[in-house]
């Protein structure tokens, strides 16, 4: 097939890697005028690991890993009250810090090494509408140029544009938490180490250190605020979101000083409302939903990328199953899939919100619980003798795409 796919983070160029394997010809359409190889950390889980080792991907990934050790509750005077280490054993489930845990843009630039030189890519451009009459797709791009494909993936992330195009006007396929967040990186300091620290503020503020390199490390704040007003902040310029975070994070306490300085200078910066995407259909004729397109879990899932390449791996596969019924193959890739990404989704984000607590007596509670918690090593034990795949859900097997792992 004649395969045109919208997005080239991570989803996109993952299932590229395997379209071009099962011999179609495929492009990728980028909006952004460059590799936008960009953004925090974020790690594999679960079936998502079993994934990239069928990909044959995961020798490339270990060597873009990053050190980080384990996770730390610090209070405002950097104490810490408790830490869970990764779990790097190989068995079991992974803890706050996946065994996996990497760079967006190192993933992306490793995709796109992967598949430069079989996969057509074209950066400052992007699709404005299309056609289909159950055979090809007319596609409309932003530069006025058309062409016709076999099937259309839209990869293009959680405001999806290839979404918005095929469901019902006025549709809202959010699922709205009343949580925020914003991150961008700041110089690393002697004190910055391998652990990732949280510090809980009054108010339902949380703020997240970590550090990936010698020279920089990442800085998190998460906000609670249930007012809709709150959402539109994200569409604002970069400056008025900045002033925003600013504002609202205003003498929060521990090391808040530093990382507001630190958003004057940064090249990095990311503000959204955490939100899941749940629709109905991932799929309408030839035009197809991959990713958090489809099915965005939230960042406090902790699986979205894991969704990005079990999803285009099952979506290569029936595609392999079903070379010559299309309805077929996208059918059985969302009925094959749904069962993992309701496991996925589900994240119990009452509880999530009791961790952001508004006054400073439950913020302590809080961190003697942690230090009970750790200190009778609970969390090893959770980990030691939980299963690590999701909900049970066992990764298909494709003969067709010959496991490279």
């Amino acid at each position: 097939m004649k395969v045109l796919i919208c997005g080239g983070g991570c989803a996109g160029p993952a299932v590229a890697l395997l379209l071009v394997r099962l011999g179609h010809q495929v492009t990728i359409v980028e909006r952004f005028d460059s590799l936008r190889a960009s953004g925090a950390q974020i790690d594999l889980r679960a079936q998502g690991i079993t994934a990239v080792k069928r990909m044959g991907l995961l020798p490339g990934i270990r060597k873009i890993l990053v050190d980080e050790a384990g996770a730390a509750q610090v209070d405002g005077h950097g104490r810490v009250w408790g830490t869970v280490l990764a779990n790097k054993s190989g068995k079991g489930a992974q803890g706050p810090t996946s065994e996996y845990e990497m760079m967006r843009g190192d993933l992306v630039r490793l995709l796109y090494d992967e598949t430069k030189q079989d996969v057509e890519y074209i950066f400052g451009k992007s699709v404005t509408s299309f056609d289909q009459n159950g055979k090809k797709v007319d596609v409309r791009f932003s530069d006025g140029s058309r062409e016709t494909y076999d099937l259309l993936v839209g990869a293009d992330g959680q405001g999806s544009r290839i979404r918005k195009a095929f469901m019902p006007d006025n549709t809202d396929p959010y699922v709205h938490t009343g949580l925020h967040v914003a991150y961008w990186f700041v110089p690393r300091i002697k004190s910055d180490t391998n652990i990732r620290e949280t510090y809980r503020s009054p108010g339902g503020r949380q703020i997240m250190r970590r550090s990936h390199n010698p020279t920089e490390s990442q800085a998190y704040f998460i906000l609670m605020d249930q007012d809709p007003s709150a959402r539109s902040i994200h569409r604002a310029s970069e400056k008025e979101q900045k002033e925003f975070w600013k504002q609202r994070f205003q003498g929060a306490g521990w090391q808040t000083d530093r990382f507001i300085q630190g958003m004057e200078t940064t090249d990095n910066w990311y503000s959204a409302e955490i939100v899941q995407v749940r629709i109905d259909s991932w799929h309408q004729g030839r035009v197809v939903l991959l990713g958090d397109a489809a099915c965005c879990p939230s960042p406090m899932s902790g699986m979205g990328t894991t969704n990005a390449f079990v999803g285009a791996y099952v979506l290569a596969g029936e595609l392999s199953k079903s070379p010559d019924d299309l309805d077929v193959a996208l059918k059985s890739y969302e009925d094959t899939l749904r069962p993992f990404i309701d496991e996925t989704q589900k994240v119990p984000f009452r509880f999530v919100k009791l961790l952001m607590p508004q006054t400073s007596w439950a913020i302590k509670l809080l961190n003697w619980i942690s230090w009970v918690v750790c200190s009778l090593k609970v969390p090893n034990l959770i980990m030691r003798f939980s299963s690590e795949d999701k909900g049970g859900w066992s990764l298909p097997v494709y003969p067709e795409l010959k496991d490279q792992g």
